[in-house]
C-alpha cells in the first residue's frame, strides 16, 4: 500500500512516516498543501493522511481540490482541534475520517486499515491468489494452501508487489519504489535478498514454485512454470 503523508511539521512527520514504514507501507511525504496536490497529480496513492493546519493552501483546501478534480483517493484528515465544527467543515470538504491529535502510531495505524476495508468495495475483503497461495490485503494474512505464513513487513509488500501484477515482470526498482516508495533504498542486492527470503516461506517443500526470476530483467510471480 503507497500512502502520502502531508505534515507540516518535519519532526512529526519523520516520526509517523517511520511508523507507517516498519508497518509495511510504502510512504511518500508532503509538507505543504501545493505540494500534496503536486504529488496526487502524478503517483497513484492508496490514501492520503492529510494534516488540516499547513502552511498556504490548508487541508480543507487541498480536500476539496481533489475531490473537484475527481480523485477519490481516501483522505484521513490529522488536526489538533477537537471541535465538532472542525470535523463536519473536514468531511464536508470530502474528507474520509478524521484522527485528533495527540495520537498513537498504532491508532493512527487501525484507523488506515479501516478506511482502506470501507473503501474498498464497501469494506468487502480483497483477496489477492496466485495457484495455491493468498494474501488478505485487509488482514494482511498469507496462506499457501491450508498453512499460514509469517512474512515481516517489509516482506509481505514485496509479496504483495508481486501478486498484484501477476504474471507481470517487476524491475527491482519498481518493487523497491511499490515498497519504500520515492525514498527507496539504493542497495543493488536488497530486493534480491528479500526475495530469496520469500521463496524460502513460500516455495520451499513446494513442488510448484511460484516467485520466477526473469534473467537481466527482474522477477514475477506465476503458478505455470
Amino acid at each position: 500500500m503507497h500512502l502520502l503523508l502531508v505534515e507540516d511539521d518535519r519532526t512529526t512527520s519523520d516520526y509517523l512516516r517511520q511508523g507507517l514504514a516498519d508497518a509495511g507501507y510504502a510512504v511518500d511525504a508532503a509538507f505543504d498543501g501545493d505540494s500534496a496536490l503536486a504529488w496526487a497529480s502524478t503517483t497513484d496513492f492508496d490514501l492520503m493522511v492529510l494534516d488540516i493546519m499547513l502552511p498556504g493552501r490548508d487541508g480543507f483546501s487541498v480536500c476539496r481540490a481533489l475531490r473537484d478534480r475527481h480523485d477519490h483517493t481516501p483522505i484521513l484528515m490529522l488536526t489538533a482541534r477537537d471541535a465538532v465544527d472542525d470535523r463536519i467543515r473536514g468531511l464536508d470538504a470530502g474528507a474520509d475520517d478524521y484522527l485528533v491529535k495527540p495520537f498513537s502510531i498504532k491508532e493512527l495505524e487501525a484507523r488506515i486499515r479501516a478506511l482502506l476495508r470501507r473503501t474498498s468495495n464497501q469494506g468487502a475483503q480483497t483477496t489477492l491468489r496466485v495457484g495455491d497461495l493468498s494474501l488478505n490485503e485487509n488482514t494482511r494474512t498469507v496462506r499457501r494452501g491450508e498453512v499460514e505464513i509469517a512474512l515481516t513487513a517489509k516482506e509481505l509488500a514485496v509479496l504483495e508487489s508481486l501478486m498484484r501484477e501477476r504474471g507481470q515482470v517487476l524491475s527491482r526498482d519498481q518493487i523497491a519504489n511499490h515498497v519504500w516508495g520515492f525514498d527507496a533504498p539504493t542497495e543493488s542486492n536488497i530486493i534480491d535478498v528479500y526475495i530469496r527470503n520469500l521463496r524460502r516461506k513460500i516455495d520451499d517443500g513446494s513442488e510448484a514454485k511460484l516467485i520466477q526470476t526473469v534473467k537481466g530483467l527482474g522477477y514475477r510471480i506465476r503458478d505455470k512454470p
